[in-house]
């Protein structure tokens, strides 16, 4: 599937835009964080992992790998990442998205690594937990090579 624009040029189009707006209305931060950033992660992670979106919603997932495991993918231009509060998705991928429109790997791993960052927390009302992007590159250090969802251009 081939698009007139890539994801990189996108993302600086809508900063450039969010810049604007923050200028023309300083009482608002214009974030974007939220579905749209979630959406381009989606994107960015299918592209770069062994991964397939599902074409429509799911409730705790949002791809499948080649092997069958079921992945929910969390993405942010933020310093934090959510994380379900009520359920344990089977694997957790969360990338941040870099101004330039590239993005670094915070985690990749089975979601109840992930967990561990928030085991002790009470629900909450909009059933996320927040988590560090510190926190989770802890986290991901200790998920084996085998827990982890492959890349589209790496062996194993």
């Amino acid at each position: 599937m081939r698009t007139d624009i890539t994801i990189p040029e996108a993302v600086k189009q809508l900063l450039a835009i969010v810049e604007a707006l923050r200028k023309a209305y300083p009482k608002k931060r214009f974030t974007l964080d939220g579905r749209l950033v979630g959406d381009i992660g989606e994107v960015l992670a299918e592209q770069e992992y062994d991964i397939s979106l599902f074409e429509d919603f799911q409730k705790h997932h949002d791809a499948k790998a080649s092997d069958g495991r079921l992945v929910q993918v969390k993405a942010t231009m933020q310093r934090s990442l959510t994380f379900p509060a009520d359920h344990v998705p089977d694997y957790y991928l969360g990338i941040q998205i870099r101004q330039d429109g590239s993005f670094r790997e915070v985690f990749n791993g089975p979601g109840g690594v992930a967990r561990e960052a928030v085991r002790n927390r009470k629900p909450t009302k909009n059933n996320l937990h927040s988590i560090s992007i510190s926190a989770l590159l802890e986290l991901s250090g200790k998920v084996k090579l085998a827990d982890r969802i492959p890349g589209r251009h790496t062996s194993g």
